[in-house]
């Protein structure tokens, strides 16, 4: 399976109260979950930088990714940026 990275931009009015994050985020996983089942997610991180999350996913499903990208920003209020991702190992190996 391929790997991605999803980088987040959470909307500064996507919540009022940070605890509402909670919600937004189970909306979106469930969301991902039923509507991308070719897309296994592997970890999310929270991040103090440019961008807020940041999502390691895999999948062969180009179109299921989009989708879940497309959900990420429509119900968890955020702008995406999404990267294909090779090991470190297999790139060198590759050389």
């Amino acid at each position: 399976m391929a790997t991605y990275v999803i980088l987040s931009r959470l909307s500064p009015d996507a919540f009022k109260d940070p605890r509402e994050l909670k919600l937004i985020a189970a909306t979106v996983a469930e969301k991902i979950k039923t509507e991308c089942p070719a897309v296994t997610w592997k970890q999310s991180y929270l991040t103090l930088g440019r961008f807020d999350v940041v999502d390691i996913v895999e999948t062969n499903d180009l179109k299921q990714l989009e989708l879940a990208a497309l959900i990420i920003r429509g119900y968890g209020h955020a702008a995406t940026e999404t990267m294909h991702a090779t090991v470190w190992n297999d790139f060198i190996g590759a050389l």
